[in-house]
């Protein structure tokens, strides 16, 4: 990650972030508190940081925004549409949800709030709720499956819409607990990228909001009153691995405070020679020069 902004990141906060105002009707009953001001601010220069860091906006047209109805997905749109209507994001979005058929799922939430903003949207239906517990046994975690399903048919969406990427809700500590889910339990140093070309090799995915805490996208969602809607299937869950992950880094940072920026800058500067794989690093070409050898 670079610490410092880039060029375009400091003219925006300099110029165009310098005095918000309520422009995008999303944020017509937003407080007019200096906390909250200060807050969308450096939210907003966090994804900006991420599109200059990653190349986020090279090529790209259209985009299909993930929306699940969480406070993640719901802050992600929101400060999408602020730099678009700013003219600092020139691509078209297009939310989307995945209405899986878990139970008692609010139909009418996300439709009635999307129109109400005026932005365009598609809600697809497909139940893989009941092909999660189906194949799931009792008592595992249905996450990976159901991840997999929603990706799948996200995929899809985006395809029938002509876009270009697909635009996920995922922040820093998404990022920081899949590092350690895969250290501890998988063996391997990998994470979320915050720019990843799919399988297919036809669209991209987006994380913008790589470098934002979680915590500020609480606090964004909680002031500007979004509809949450929780997940039934599992969020209920108890004993995730992921759960485990989130306490132990909540702890380290009560207990160190500013670890979590710590971590996502060590993601960003990694030294191959001072690992131990091969793959990486050509250890079979080290070799030392002998301090008698006459080099002249």
């Amino acid at each position: 990650m670079n610490v410092a902004a880039s060029t375009d990141s400091r003219e925006f906060a300099e110029a165009g972030a310098a005095d918000i105002g309520p422009d995008h009707p999303l944020f017509s009953q937003m407080p007019s508190s200096v906390s909250f001001n200060k807050l969308r601010k450096r939210l907003l220069r966090q994804v900006r940081q991420a599109f200059d860091d990653f190349a986020m906006l090279k090529g790209q047209k259209r985009w299909l925004i993930g929306l699940s109805g969480g406070k993640d997905s719901y802050g992600l749109l929101a400060l999408l549409l602020d730099l678009q209507w700013r003219g600092l994001l020139p691509v078209e979005l297009i939310a989307c949800n995945l209405d899986q058929g878990q139970p008692n799922f609010p139909k009418h939430v996300l439709p009635d709030y999307l129109a109400s903003i005026g932005v365009r949207h598609r809600i697809e239906y497909r139940d893989t709720y009941s092909v999660v517990k189906e194949k799931v046994p009792q008592g595992a975690t249905y996450c990976s499956l159901c991840s997999r399903l929603r990706r799948g048919n996200l995929y899809r969406i985006a395809r029938e819409e002509g876009c270009d990427a697909l635009v996920l809700g995922h922040h820093r500590e998404d990022i920081l607990e899949t590092f350690f889910m895969n250290f501890f339990h998988g063996g391997r140093l990998a994470s979320m990228p915050a720019k990843l070309l799919n399988d297919d090799g036809d669209l991209m995915v987006l994380r913008p909001l790589a470098y934002a805490a979680e915590d500020d996208l609480a606090k964004f969602a909680t002031a500007m009153r979004f509809p949450i809607i929780p997940c039934d299937l599992c969020g209920s869950q108890d004993g995730l691995q992921r759960n485990a992950m989130k306490a132990m880094l909540a702890d380290i940072e009560a207990r160190m405070p500013g670890r979590k920026d710590t971590m996502l800058r060590a993601l960003a500067h990694v030294n191959p020679s001072h690992l131990l794989d091969p793959t990486l690093f050509d250890f079979s070409s080290l070799a030392a020069v002998s301090a008698n050898d006459d080099t002249n």
